[in-house]
């Protein structure tokens, strides 16, 4: 799974990057990025260009009575996007790319390490970020809800992160990751008028080996009340 990641680009930076346009609501630095968040996505604007906008992060399906839905579906599996009713639809029609400047997942705890309050084995929080530090593009989907208890014509846009099986890197500490799309893909990816699922699906597979390294880092990015850049300094070697 995506539980937590970092986001502390400039939106301009950003949409420069994805070559996109950039006109809407700033985000300040978050290097800890939690659900129910906002966050940035690019995705195709009406005239079929890239445009970055902002979200909500976990995705709210247009039938949904009420808002916390969306605290359930703040990832979606590849595996099941073309039968799952909540993403179904905007698998064929509502497609994302969520920029990251790295994300965190958390390693079992081992015997003989940390434990916690309760005795039982820590986790150790660990920063997944680019060999060469460029931003992550991360397939998602958004959608667009009205919420029953706001004005007339009135939507909340809201987004869910992809995941696939975890590569070799990434298997190290978790059996998933985030789908990390290549430049040469976007494209495919973003255009509404593509509704082959076969081609989309085949896009949604683990990021090659080489691409990730992974550090430990301190268990002050648990609460989601840090935001700092302190929260990916390494406190150990990088995983081998």
């Amino acid at each position: 799974m995506c539980g937590r990641f970092v986001s502390a680009s400039k939106p301009e930076k950003i949409a420069e990057y994805f070559g996109a346009a950039f006109d809407g609501e700033t985000l300040g630095e978050n290097h800890n990025v939690a659900p129910t968040n906002d966050v940035y996505a690019v995705v195709a604007g009406p005239d079929g260009e890239p445009r970055l906008e902002v979200f909500h992060w976990g995705l709210i399906p247009v039938w949904a009575k009420e808002r916390k839905v969306g605290q359930r579906m703040i990832n979606a599996r590849a595996e099941t996007l073309a039968s799952k009713p909540a993403f179904k639809g905007v698998f064929k029609r509502h497609r994302c790319i969520i920029p990251m400047d790295g994300f965190f997942e958390w390693q079992a705890g081992q015997p003989g390490g940390p434990v916690t309050k309760a005795g039982k084995p820590a986790k150790q929080p660990m920063f997944i970020n680019r060999l060469d530090g460029e931003p992550l593009a991360v397939a998602g989907l958004w959608s667009a809800w009205r919420d029953p208890t706001a004005e007339p014509g009135t939507f909340l846009h809201s987004a869910t992160i992809v995941t696939t099986a975890a590569n070799a890197t990434m298997s190290k500490i978790h059996d998933r990751m985030p789908v990390i799309l290549p430049q040469a893909r976007w494209a495919t990816w973003l255009d509404p008028e593509n509704q082959d699922i076969e081609t989309l699906s085949g896009l949604l597979i683990p990021a090659p080996d080489d691409l990730l390294t992974i550090h430990p880092v301190s268990t002050d990015v648990n609460n989601v009340r840090n935001k700092g850049p302190e929260l990916i300094e390494p406190t150990g070697p990088p995983l081998d």
